[in-house]
């Protein structure tokens, strides 16, 4: 599903969602947008199937749970391997996220969570068994995550969001 075929109820149902999902509940929702909770809920469903919703995760606060040292790998594998290679970094002890970069040499990065020194040399030892090449860690202070802004578009005077055409998603 590209973003041409999103509609503005979907785009303001991706941002609710990605504002707080635990409380965007399918009535918190329609509130919101001026539909119907079944509209919300089959609406909802239909990103989950197509997609674009992939999940729904808390975001941690590691340090308070008692994994204070977070560190970035930033890794080079051959293009051709960065995807199997992402996948197994995903079993190695304390990896939290892996990302795969488009192009380049430091094409993978390998997000790890750690109670102290010991288990990140473990993560390096086990990144480094996969065949990975560790250009460099660095130790991550902190994170800022905000809403993609762009998904939250003003419905009001929308012409392909008539109540008539919103409401047939309730059959």
């Amino acid at each position: 599903m590209v973003d041409e075929t999103l509609d503005n109820l979907d785009r303001r149902i991706l941002h609710l969602l990605q504002v707080d999902a635990r409380n965007a509940s399918d009535t918190a929702i329609a509130h919101e947008t001026d539909v119907t909770g079944t509209t919300i809920h089959n609406r909802i469903q239909q990103l989950e199937d197509k997609g674009v919703v992939l999940g729904y995760n808390p975001e941690i606060n590691y340090e308070r749970a008692g994994y204070p040292m977070r560190v970035l790998f930033i890794c080079s594998i051959d293009l051709s391997k960065r995807s199997e290679m992402a996948e197994k970094a995903l079993d190695v002890r304390g990896v939290v996220n892996v990302r795969e970069m488009l192009a380049g040499e430091e094409n993978l990065h390998v997000e790890v969570v750690a109670e102290g020194t010991s288990d990140v040399k473990e993560s390096t030892e086990q990144l480094d068994e996969l065949g990975l090449q560790i250009m460099s860690s660095n130790i991550l202070a902190e994170e800022h995550i905000q809403p993609w802004n762009h998904f939250h578009q003003d419905m009001a005077g929308e012409d392909a969001n008539t109540p008539a055409e919103i409401g047939s998603d309730e059959e």
